[in-house]
């Protein structure tokens, strides 16, 4: 199973494109602070590249901001590049299938109404299971 849970400040504003086909996409950045001070007495921080995709990326788009506080919840995913040294070169990033906002630094917060039509947690739909009842006697 390939699931990362993280909670970090946004280095950046996201970056927002489309591709060919038109679905939307978002990059950003994540400042995650680990758990543990170092020999040193600080806390190292880790930074994580995410993309978001369709109406998650459209979302990050219109409500996060450098500094805004955000879970995510996706898959981590890995790219190989040729660097301008001509080495091989390895990207982590995680693939996000929830995003969640735990704080926004700036002075525009979704409305309610905002909020109701898009909300602060993206995910996939659940499905609902569906229970009848039984009106005969149980054979045990």
């Amino acid at each position: 199973m390939n699931k990362c849970f993280l909670t970090g400040n946004l280095t950046r504003n996201p970056e927002s494109t489309t591709t060919q086909s038109g679905i939307a996409m978002c990059k950003f950045s994540i400042a995650v602070q680990r758990r543990f001070k170092n020999p040193d007495g600080d806390y190292d921080v880790d930074f994580i590249n995410v993309v978001a995709w369709r109406k998650t990326a459209e979302f990050c788009e219109k409500y996060l901001k450098k500094g805004s506080r955000v879970s995510v919840a996706g898959e981590l995913n890995t790219s190989t590049y040729q660097g301008q040294d001509g080495n091989k070169r390895t990207n982590f990033y995680i693939n996000a299938d929830e995003v969640e906002i735990q704080s926004i630094k700036n002075e525009e917060t979704p409305q309610e109404d905002d909020i109701n039509e898009k909300p602060s947690v993206v995910t996939k739909p659940a499905t609902k299971r569906e229970t009848t009842p039984v009106d005969e006697e149980l054979p045990f």
